[in-house]
């Protein structure tokens, strides 16, 4: 007993010897030399920081030690990012901020080494979430939609997915809470999953994301960052309101967050509730209304050397599914044919620092429940009930749709893991070894079955490194090796329509990345990334068996399809001055055995056969663009970006789904008011033009160009001692009657979104 409390003693002596390290320092303005309030001082691997007081004055307490890069960020300065060793007892800062039109730069954090955008190997895309809403996106995928190189294969506007210069679904991988999003993303109809209430911004990757992510990331990665924890011993919270004329929408989020010493705790709230929208031409697309809550909650635990968070997200979504334009009806519950889709994502983060290095430690666990109700089902339900019970004359809604059996009900529980080890910086490179993977069943309880109960496991070790060689060179290298194993159960009888056969199929893979930054000059900027990935084929592409209701075609999987696998070039050229900024990305992106579908020629029950093949493929593009905020009208902001992509088989066949090149102008200005109430005004107008897109698939049909005007306004003012700010933004002002290349509404010929006028409020509570 006496040994055990003597080391019990030596554990708590040891943590409030570490408890001592603090860093304190004063953040000023270079060019007035005054004191700054209100920086932003953070370090990113540590996840820890603190904000400047009235006299420009800062401190982080509980600091393990170690080096570590520190960045410190205003609103209308240079975002400033030192790399600095920590040690034992106090240790002092003081920077200077240079004044800047330039907008501030983020901490990027889906690439591993948390590195400010500059200093960046790989060029990745950052987005606030709230800047996106800001522009009147009625969901979360439609406000990605808007960043250069991403698009969305839509269903209405309930239903959408993202799409990195021309591919998607499983190519392009979703991170949320720091782990992989899976929710049968396989198929066209099923959408994004994410409820934007609680996410915080967004990273896009453009290109093969493998060696960090594994398999279905090789066209590219959309990473999700929740919202922070509140500031060390701050309470704060929120209300957000929103509403849409179009779809006469309703959306609300309520938050709260609290930091005490060592315990962190987080909740919101959200709910969204829209008609069926309205198309440019004045008519409803009929059940195209949705419908969805959302829960997000999350603790956090922070000592010196020791940080934890746990994240829980649940999110409930009813989806119309739009197959016409019929009953005009501002209902907002959904009719057949819909989907009823429950989502559990349960995330866990440690970290653990020794010193010089650090062990990243990351769990999840994803639940699915997918629900299809169609409508000859309910025929079917209906006639059987009426049979056994008829006399019961009248049926409310609700007890119908409980005793309504789902057409197609799929459980998809996923378990995954990934541990990163940082070891101790070396000279000057910084290096993570790692080790990945997932666990994943599918189960079905419904009467169709579009892929068998299966089992999936992955496994996937890596290792990176990062050489700082002076102030103008970066190398960034890396390679991971992954192994995959599917095993199906077989379903139906042999010989009959329907059948699957049991499957049993291993994939491997090694995968390997090459990137080089030079800073040419203090603007000039040029990055240089070779990247492999790939991708193992899919459940539905192995084991398809059947009539697809929705194509009118009858679909044969291939079992023996090998991996996807492919090589992309990436050029990144960049300035930026204080009153200028340019950029030009280009790729050249190359598949080994991309899957796709065809016809045979030949009919089963009337539906033309449809078989999984593969062929080589290849894809090339770029975005460019320039941002101009010139002196002495540092308020003026004019922007303009263009981006392109082609896809083409080897046999000259053009790849579906491959976005209209676009081109978006925007004039927008921005106010910093020095009145007591109000604060700061922004207003825009943006024209954006998708050009024809001819260069289509034989089973596509050329679209024609359009040209959307949109227009918005927003500020900022203090009411009842509290920061509100409020939103306005129309879209497609002029109503313009338009059908989207990436539209699955387009063979029917309906329409999307006409006219939207979006309402928003932000209250600090």
């Amino acid at each position: 007993m006496k040994k055990l409390f003597l080391s019990m003693l030596c554990i708590l002596t040891t943590v409030a010897t570490h408890a001592q390290n603090f860093l304190e320092g004063t953040a000023l303005d270079k060019t007035t030399n005054e004191p700054l309030e209100q920086v932003a001082i953070y370090f990113p691997q540590l996840e820890q920081g603190g904000i400047s007081n009235d006299n420009g004055h800062y401190r982080i307490n509980d600091l393990p030690e170690g080096t570590y890069n520190i960045v410190a960020s205003y609103i209308g300065f240079q975002t400033f990012s030192q790399t600095i060793t920590i040690k034992k007892g106090r240790n002092t800062l003081d920077f200077r901020l240079y004044p800047s039109a330039i907008e501030m730069e983020e901490v990027i954090v889906s690439t591993p080494f948390h590195k400010l955008q500059s200093e960046n190997v790989m060029k990745v895309e950052f987005a606030k979430i709230a800047a996106l809403k800001s522009k009147g996106a009625p969901t979360l995928i439609e406000g990605i939609g808007t960043i250069p190189g991403v698009d969305m294969v839509s269903t209405g506007i309930g239903i959408g997915k993202p799409v990195i210069r021309g591919l998607t679904s499983n190519r392009v991988l979703v991170y949320t809470q720091g782990i992989r999003l899976e929710n049968q993303q396989f198929g066209a109809e099923h959408g994004l999953g994410v409820n934007e209430a609680g996410i915080e911004s967004v990273e896009v990757i453009k290109g093969p994301a493998s060696l960090l992510y594994g398999s279905d990331a090789m066209g590219g990665v959309l990473y999700l960052n929740p919202e922070k924890f509140a500031i060390l011993n701050t309470t704060e919270g929120d209300l957000n309101l929103d509403y849409n004329t179009n779809t006469q929408g309703i959306t609300s989020n309520v938050g709260v967050k609290s930091s005490g010493d060592r315990f962190k705790f987080l909740a919101r709230a959200a709910t969204i509730n829209h008609v069926d929208y309205k198309a440019g031409d004045g008519n409803r697309v009929t059940n195209s209304r949705f419908n969805e809550k959302d829960l997000k909650m999350g603790l956090g635990y922070q000592a010196t050397s020791f940080k934890s968070e746990i994240r829980y997200n649940y999110n409930q979504s009813n989806l119309g599914i739009p197959e016409t334009i019929s009953t005009q009806t501002t209902s907002r519950t959904p009719e057949l044919p819909y989907q009823k889709i429950n989502n559990h994502i349960l995330s866990s983060k440690t970290k653990i620092f020794f010193k010089d290095s650090n062990l990243d430690i990351t769990l999840g666990y994803v639940g699915n429940d997918r629900k299809e109700f169609e409508d000859h089902h309910h025929h079917e339900e209906h006639e059987d009930e009426h049979d056994h019970h008829e006399e019961h004359t009248t049926t409310d809604d609700h007890d119908e749709e409980e005793h309504m059996e789902a057409a197609l009900h799929m459980k998809l529980n996923t378990f995954t893991y990934d541990i990163q080890y940082h070891l101790p910086k070396w000279n000057k490179f910084e290096t993570i070894i790692g080790a990945q993977g997932i666990h994943q069943s599918n189960t079905n309880f419904g009467e169709e079955i579009l892929i068998p109960d299966a089992v999936t496991n992955d496994i996937g070790v890596l290792g990176t490194t990062h050489f700082h060689l002076n102030e103008n060179n970066d190398f960034q290298l890396g390679f991971r090796y992954d192994h995959r194993n599917i095993a199906g159960k077989a379903y139906g009888e042999l010989g009959e329509e329907g059948h699957i056969p049991a499957l049993n199929r291993s994939f491997n893979s090694f995968n390997g990345a090459f990137g080089y930054k030079n800073n040419i000059s203090e603007q000039f900027t040029t990055r240089f990334n070779i990247a492999t990935g790939f991708r193992a084929p899919n459940l539905a592409e192995l084991t398809s068996y059947g009539s697809h209701e929705g194509a009118n075609r009858f679909e044969i999987g291939n079992p023996d399809l090998k991996n996807e696998q492919n090589i992309q070039f990436d050029l990144a050229l960049e300035f930026k001055n204080e009153h200028f900024e340019f950029f030009l990305n280009g790729f050249y992106n190359t598949i080994t055995n991309y899957i796709f579908i065809a016809p045979d020629g030949t009919f089963i029950n009337e539906n033309v056969v449809y078989n999984y093949l593969q062929e080589n493929a290849t894809l090339y593009g770029g975005e460019i663009g320039f941002h101009l905020h010139p002196h002495p009208y540092d308020w003026l902001h004019i922007e303009s970006s263009y981006q392109t992509v082609y896809g083409e088989l080897n046999n000259g066949e053009h790849l579906p789904l491959i976005p209209a090149n676009n081109l978006t102008n925007t004039f927008r200005v921005e106010f910093v008011n020095e009145h007591p109430w109000w604060l700061n005004t922004n207003a825009y107008v943006t024209l954006n033009t998708t050009f024809k897109q001819g260069k289509v698939n034989v089973y596509e049909t050329v679209s024609p160009g359009y040209s959307l005007l949109n227009a918005g306004f927003g500020s900022e003012v203090k009411f009842l001692k509290k920061s509100m700010k409020i939103n306005i933004s129309a879209n497609n002002i002029l109503d313009k009657r338009y059908i989207s290349h990436l539209s699955r509404l387009k063979p029917d010929g309906i329409p999307n979104m006409g006219r939207s006028v979006s309402i928003g409020v932000n209250i600090l509570l």
